[in-house]
């Protein structure tokens, strides 16, 4: 039997602010959270592109020693969203680690911070050096560290998923964890994801010629989706977490319900693991339409991945254009604050939950002059008062993996 899968608590890091009062002023205020490249003494000289995605305020962490001591940045983000959502869901403590209660979580690469300091001891220095690795290094640095430090931490005893496919790492975290519910396996679920600062990824993009590079005196213009002199992502980082419970469980007690997930789709291209595949996306949207059980025309506003790659952003267009038509009201979140990785579908889950909160639309920021080429959608160019019943959350990723997710108004 399907059930229905509630968010009842929601907490995100972002370049563009902490609270949904920050992040609204940002988006609403056309404010930018994309930075210079910080200098790392390592990778930063050799990079072509100099901006980055910059969470630059201080956030304030109280975990206990047993805690942080397997903990890298990027799981002291995923820990720090993860205690904000459990404490705003009310769920107590019995509930959390009564086994009807898992987590999906997940980052692109684990602790990258971490890994390179393991990787200079291996290998810039003697074997004697090899007692300064720590014996828990590892459990700061492996690809697993979000979810693993998250059940650590709040002794949560259900099921564990670590997704870990770079752009849609979260979004994956979220359906995954929607299904859960959804088919019964767990009561509620915790997902989201994390990625923390660091320019091994700017490094990889980089070097596929796939960054922005024509801004890096002027950051806060770039990335440009869908716009003609878009050149680009820029990679960030932060952390996003949701609370998913089964509606019945929520509403009988009392819980806060935010919205209600009612489809998702993932799936491959099945071909080239870097070019995106506008068959293979379209797919991806027609299915989670399917499974929400609802035609394309119910949808009113779409996040689009729009990284600001060349190709990229012309593809989406495309296939948003092929499914929706003209109708929904499109925004390219990624230009407030660059992509943030494994955290950008749940940062982005949770900034269409406001939106319909406060039933507005932000524009695209930076999207001065629209591409022809991806110029049949509804591009939203300045700020809209308009009610949104219906949102889906787009992202695509390397090696192929589509996602698409839909949630919808509690009225």
């Amino acid at each position: 039997m399907e059930r229905r899968v509630v968010i009842t608590a929601c907490s995100a890091i972002t370049p563009i602010g902490r609270t949904k009062a920050e992040i609204l002023h940002s988006l609403e205020h056309g404010i930018s959270g994309v930075k210079t490249l910080r200098e790392d003494g390592l990778l930063s000289s050799y990079i072509h592109s100099k901006v980055f995605g910059t969470v630059d305020y201080p956030v304030t962490y109280d975990f206990k020693r047993q805690h942080r001591k397997t903990m890298g940045p990027v799981a002291y983000y995923a820990c720090q969203v993860a205690k904000e959502v459990i404490e705003s869901s009310g769920l107590d403590q019995t509930f959390v680690t009564s086994g009807r209660m898992g987590v999906a979580f997940g980052s692109t690469h684990g602790s990258p911070t971490v890994q390179r300091d393991i990787y200079r001891t291996f290998f810039g220095a003697s074997g004697s050096s090899f007692s300064t690795i720590g014996a828990v290094d590892y459990l700061k640095s492996m690809v697993h560290t979000t979810a693993v430090n998250i059940t650590k931490m709040f002794g949560i005893t259900g099921r564990v998923i670590s997704s870990s496919t770079a752009c849609t790492t979260s979004s994956q975290s979220i359906g995954y964890g929607y299904e859960a519910v959804k088919y019964g396996m767990q009561d509620a679920m915790l997902c989201g994801g994390a990625d923390e600062y660091d320019t091994t990824t700017v490094a990889v993009f980089d070097n596929l010629l796939a960054c922005s590079t024509a801004f890096n005196d002027t950051p806060n213009l770039t990335p440009r989706p869908f716009d003609v002199k878009r050149d680009g992502l820029v990679v960030g980082e932060g952390a996003g977490a949701v609370m998913l419970e089964e509606y019945e469980f929520a509403r009988q007690r009392g819980a806060p319900i935010l919205a209600e997930v009612i489809g998702f789709a993932c799936n491959n291209n099945g071909g080239d693991l870097i070019l995106p595949n506008l068959s293979g996306i379209r797919e991806t949207i027609r299915i989670a339409l399917k499974d929400a059980k609802i035609n394309p025309d119910e949808v009113d506003f779409i996040s689009a991945h729009a990284t600001g790659t060349k190709m990229g952003d012309v593809i989406e267009a495309h296939a948003i254009y092929d499914v929706y038509g003209e109708l929904p009201a499109v925004v390219g979140l990624k230009g407030y604050m660059g992509h943030t990785m494994g955290s950008c579908g749940a940062i982005e889950t949770i900034i269409a939950v406001y939106l319909m909160e406060e039933r507005c639309i932000p524009p695209t920021l930076n999207l001065e002059e629209i591409d022809e080429r991806c110029a049949m959608i509804n591009h939203v160019v300045s700020l809209r008062e308009q009610p949104i019943k219906i949102a889906t959350v787009q992202n695509f990723a390397f090696g192929g993996v589509n996602t698409s997710l839909i949630i919808k108004k509690m009225v």
